[in-house]
């Protein structure tokens, strides 16, 4: 018995959905019957069945239009961790290992070993 392949995920308007999902609620096709007439994964069309019936009020559950607010939110929530999280990092340039001390600028030295060789 060989693997089946894995079926390329295919992408169907609304419209499409929306007929599928009729054709399912008259009963004289099962949900299975319909997924097969129309190639169709028989899970797909339960999924936009139980997601049309949300939507009509009939069943519990994020309406469709509750579902794209979320999914926006969520993007929304990433980028801007995103952007907190580069904003926190340290500068590369400043960067030192814990217990190293800064740098320490001994300019001044020299021009005080000249004065005092001037006197």
């Amino acid at each position: 018995m060989g693997k089946k392949k894995p079926r390329p995920r295919r992408s169907f308007t609304p419209e499409f959905k929306a007929e599928i999902v009729e054709l399912c609620r008259r009963g004289d096709r099962t949900i299975g019957q319909v997924a097969r007439d129309f190639d169709l994964t028989e899970t797909a069309v339960r999924l936009w069945v139980n997601q049309a019936q949300v939507d009509a009020g009939e069943k519990n559950g994020l309406t469709s239009a509750e579902r794209d607010g979320l999914a926006l939110l969520r993007r929304e929530n990433r980028r801007l961790r995103e952007d907190v999280e580069a904003s926190s990092e340290p500068q590369l340039s400043s960067r030192r290992r814990p217990g190293e001390r800064p740098p320490v600028h001994r300019g001044g030295e020299k021009r005080r070993s000249q004065h005092q060789k001037s006197l």
